[in-house]
């Protein structure tokens, strides 16, 4: 969950699973988070809506740990 002040400065991240806060400082987050948004489509219970939520690393490594087929992983040579 992600909170803003006038709209776009990000103020407050908060892991929709554990309830941990997140460190953000002068609108950068500051700890490493998923940002997950997403809009559901046609023949599903969720047409036309949408939803995103935000996980904590350690969260996150939970969830995917259970995952049947596991998550790809790639080392990226550029972080920008």
């Amino acid at each position: 969950m992600r909170e803003y002040k006038n709209g776009n400065e990000l103020t407050k991240v908060v892991c929709n699973a554990c309830g941990k806060v997140l460190l953000v400082e002068n609108g950068i987050l500051k700890e490493e988070c998923i940002h997950v948004e997403h809009d559901f489509g046609f023949f599903g219970e969720k047409d036309g809506e949408g939803e995103r939520f935000d996980l904590c690393a350690a969260c996150y490594e939970k969830l995917t740990a259970h995952f049947c087929v596991p998550v790809e992983s790639r080392e990226r040579k550029e972080l920008l």
